[in-house]
């Protein structure tokens, strides 16, 4: 009902927005009466200030100067390569399945893009994928994960953003248990989630205080008709960004009066960086209702991965098995989504990998987007990482004579990775029929905690460990 609430809003408002926009580019127009009206400033800055915040903004594009292609697709995700097919180094940018789209990482991308092939998942709105194509929960993004790495690989380095560093460890840690050759040279986790028992954020506390039944009843909707994935439930984007919002509304609030002011007072400049912003962070998408309650079940309310719980398709996902893939840990000293600690568990988890493969580090004054995006990311964090996977793949001078590393596209390759066939290796085991993020801090109680003088420093370690 909540969903068709929200169509039925935007369906309403339409044609106000309509009135809205003409109202705007009348007031612009020399030759119309309103452009010489003695209050056309304020009033082309409120048309387009209703019309920003009242519309449903559409997927953003990456516009990078490479260009983009497919080199893997399944119904919930598609791969993208930035560039054409080269020698570099490969790194694999598993992006958020959390609301925003893999655009979010754009920076990102872009600050790697020079030196190496850089891929990126392209999660699909859940909205987007017929009922036909089945459920997505927890295992099935692992089970993504790995016939991922698989058709990059064997020397790929990969890259998990926040939310993904749950299902790519234990991806990872399948594949090491079945002595699959491709494992990725390197993982480098940034903001994860790993253990939310350390350092507990607002994030965290919300899941602890509400329990998963409360989300079951007040998150999940079913898409309305008029959607491809119409009738599947879903985590909608809309209430999301209620979440994501509702952590700085003061901020928020008061950023779209500042662009007002600027509309009003003729500063372009500043007006055009309040849209690409506002364009990329009120652009949503949908998760399914699995893999969203199974993540803040599993993840932030019952902490299955570090108590050695966590299951896929009915096996435990063991870090200890880790013994070849060298892992870095990356966390932000200002994060209040994902605490200090949280990220660097995984270093004490993953037991039996030796300490020379193991590194972490701490950025100061660093919130949880500064770590993958921005200024001090590009110049503090983006060295460390290449320094780290050259070193990884140092270690691993034969890496290239496990298999063939060129890439194959998707079109070409066997139907277990076009049509999800599973690895013969998890042949046995049924299809799972089974989020996570700022989103359900949006009924959260109490303030992110914060960390205390003796961790305000620069950490880098190698070999690093936990304790």
């Amino acid at each position: 009902m909540l969903y068709l609430m929200h169509e039925a809003r935007n369906l309403m408002l339409a044609p106000i927005r309509m009135a809205a926009e003409a109202t705007k580019l009348a007031c612009e127009n020399p030759l119309h009466p309103f452009a010489y009206m003695p209050n056309r400033s304020a009033i082309s800055a409120g048309c387009e200030m209703f019309e920003r915040t009242t519309r449903t903004y559409p997927k953003p594009a990456f516009d990078l100067p490479a260009p983009e292609r497919v080199v893997w697709e399944k119904p919930f995700c598609r791969v993208l390569a930035f560039g054409a097919d080269t020698t570099k180094p490969k790194m694999l940018l598993v992006a958020p399945m959390s609301g925003h789209y893999a655009t979010l990482l754009r920076g990102t991308v872009a600050a790697f893009v020079d030196t190496h092939q850089v891929f990126i998942t392209d999660w699909t709105n859940a909205r987007e994928v017929p009922l036909s194509q089945g459920a997505f929960g927890l295992s099935d993004y692992i089970d993504y994960c790995i016939e991922i790495f698989e058709a990059l690989g064997p020397d790929l380095h990969v890259t998990a953003v926040c939310q993904p560093s749950v299902p790519v460890i234990a991806a990872i840690a399948r594949m090491e248990e079945d002595a699959n050759p491709r494992v990725p040279l390197s993982a480098t986790l940034i903001g994860g989630p790993i253990d939310t028992r350390h350092a507990p954020t607002a994030v965290n506390t919300v899941a602890q205080d509400k329990g998963i039944r409360w989300f079951e009843t007040h998150c999940i909707q079913r898409v309305p008709q008029g959607h491809p994935g119409a009738g599947r439930a879903v985590y909608p984007g809309f209430l999301q960004l209620v979440g994501f919002m509702s952590m700085n509304p003061e901020r928020h609030a008061g950023s779209h009066w500042d662009m007002f002011d600027h509309l009003v007072q003729g500063d372009g400049d500043s007006a055009e960086k309040h849209r690409r912003f506002y364009d990329e962070y009120l652009a949503v998408m949908d998760l399914t209702a699995e893999f969203y309650i199974e993540t803040v079940d599993k993840v932030f309310i019952r902490h299955s991965l570090p108590k050695g719980e966590l299951t896929h398709h009915g096996r435990a996902i063991d870090l200890g098995a880790i013994g070849r893939c060298s892992l870095m840990a990356i966390e932000g000293e200002k994060d209040d989504i994902t605490g200090i600690g949280q990220t660097r568990a995984v270093l004490d988890l993953a037991a039996n990998l030796p300490d020379a493969k193991k590194t972490y580090h701490l950025q100061p004054d660093a919130g949880h987007y500064g770590i993958f995006n921005g200024s001090r990311f590009r110049a503090e964090i983006v060295p460390r990482i290449t320094a780290f996977m050259e070193a990884s793949a140092a270690e691993m001078p034969n890496a290239s004579a496990h298999e063939a590393a060129a890439i194959v596209p998707w079109e070409s390759r066997s139907d277990r990775f076009r049509i999800g066939h599973p690895h013969p290796l998890r042949a046995e085991h049924p299809p799972s029929e089974h989020h996570w993020h700022a989103g359900i801090a949006a009924h959260r109680g109490g303030r992110p905690a914060t960390s205390s003088g003796a961790e305000k420093r620069s950490i880098t370690e190698r070999p690093a460990r936990v304790g």
